[in-house]
């Protein structure tokens, strides 16, 4: 979302960067006519291309929560945040483009800057793999909005194929079992932190002084507590790639 929406919601003063999707759709139109010269061209040279648009919204709510928003205030920001997704999909598709990957959002209970900053005494809030449910239940309802919103855009352009990419069940395939991807040191615990049972620190953030980093990076599925690890989206990407986790499949 633009700084309008943040401010209207009390929470611009979190922004890390004003890189909104529709400065970033400002982007592509600019370098439209470094790729092809004129309308037509440019529609058969995207036709041709694939486009990835995300994973994106994962800020718009890391702002909310991180300002002290609630889940329900959260949940109501749903319909806004996967509508402008589905809505620049839409003004790639007229543009030209055929194939699209709209991916999902990530499971954020499983990121150890929310198990940090909102831990619970209540086991059960907690599921097997250590993640906190409200979050990720979260997630899931932004996941299933966005999948609504993109059958309707199937419909509308039935020329264009619109995959959906299951971010959140690939991470979570490494979540339940992370020593079968190589996560030796488990999948909650980041690489570059400042301490903590999560080695998230808000106070020594990774690149912070107090901060440290991990000697073996490709042992561990998160980074920061807020990013992966190469070897974490590497997972992902194969996963996507040649794995289930894309409606229809990518490949």
């Amino acid at each position: 979302m633009d700084p309008p929406f943040f401010e209207e919601i009390g929470a611009s003063d979190k922004l890390w960067t004003n890189l909104s999707l529709s400065v970033q759709l400002g982007w592509f139109e600019q370098l439209k006519s470094s790729l092809c010269s004129s309308p037509k061209d440019c529609k058969e040279f995207f036709s041709k291309s694939l486009f990835l648009v995300g994973e994106i919204g994962g800020n718009d709510y890391n702002y909310a929560f991180f300002k002290g928003k609630s889940l329900d205030d959260a949940k109501s920001y749903i319909p806004t945040v996967a509508g402008a997704v589905t809505d620049a999909t839409e003004r790639l598709i007229k543009a030209g483009a055929v194939h699209l990957v709209v991916p999902g959002n990530l499971p954020i209970g499983c990121s150890s800057a929310y198990l940090t900053l909102h831990p619970s005494s209540n086991k059960r809030d907690y599921d097997s793999t250590g993640c906190l449910k409200t979050y990720n239940e979260f997630a899931q309802h932004h996941n299933a909005v966005l999948q609504d919103k993109l059958q309707l855009l199937r419909r509308r352009y039935p020329q264009a194929r619109i995959m959906y990419a299951d971010y959140y069940g690939a991470a979570m395939s490494f979540a339940q079992n992370p020593k079968q991807f190589g996560f030796r040191h488990g999948a909650l615990r980041t690489c570059c932190g400042g301490g903590g049972p999560y080695n998230f620190n808000p106070k020594a953030s990774c690149g912070v002084r107090g901060s440290s980093v991990c000697t073996d990076p490709s042992a561990y599925a998160n980074w920061d507590g807020v990013h992966l690890t190469e070897a974490g989206y590497h997972a992902i990407a194969n996963s996507i790639l040649n794995g289930p986790y894309t409606s229809p499949r990518l490949l």
